[in-house]
């Protein structure tokens, strides 16, 4: 059964399958984080900024977690497991740009818990508050 243009992939979608086809392939280096770097120093303008400071919070936070790239998006890493990760708005062509956190994370609150958050500036009171998440997702 031959399936209609919109039940397809879209571009985006086929593009991060095949940013992450790359990356299994490379799978089992060691320092990834000049690769993460990289990606980020790709984003424009607000987004490099957001992802720039993510980063720098995250390794200040949770410096045991490895910068790697997940789908071809910047993510942080604990025994090769993707804990959190950054999707820049453009990547998906979406409204906001999103931090997001895997089932590994330790977030739960009760039987209901945000595992995403909308990013379109990141302030010193957001940075608090991310860095706050971030310690409570790797404890």
């Amino acid at each position: 059964m031959a399936t209609t243009k919109h039940e397809a992939f879209t571009e985006e979608e086929r593009g991060a399958m095949k940013e992450r086809a790359k990356e299994l392939k490379s799978k089992g280096r060691r320092d990834t984080e000049p690769e993460v770097l990289a990606k980020i120093a790709e984003m424009a303008g607000t987004e490099r900024v957001i992802a720039e400071r993510l980063h720098a919070v995250i390794k200040a936070n949770a410096p045991m977690l490895t910068p790697k790239l997940w789908y071809g998006m910047p993510a942080y890493a604990r025994d090769g497991k993707v804990l959190c990760f950054f999707q820049s708005a453009a990547k998906f062509k979406t409204r906001y740009a999103t931090l997001g956190f895997s089932d590994e994370a330790n977030l739960d609150d009760g039987t209901m818990w945000a595992t995403s958050f909308a990013l379109k500036e990141l302030t010193p009171a957001e940075e608090t508050r991310l860095a706050a998440l971030v310690r409570q997702a790797v404890s």
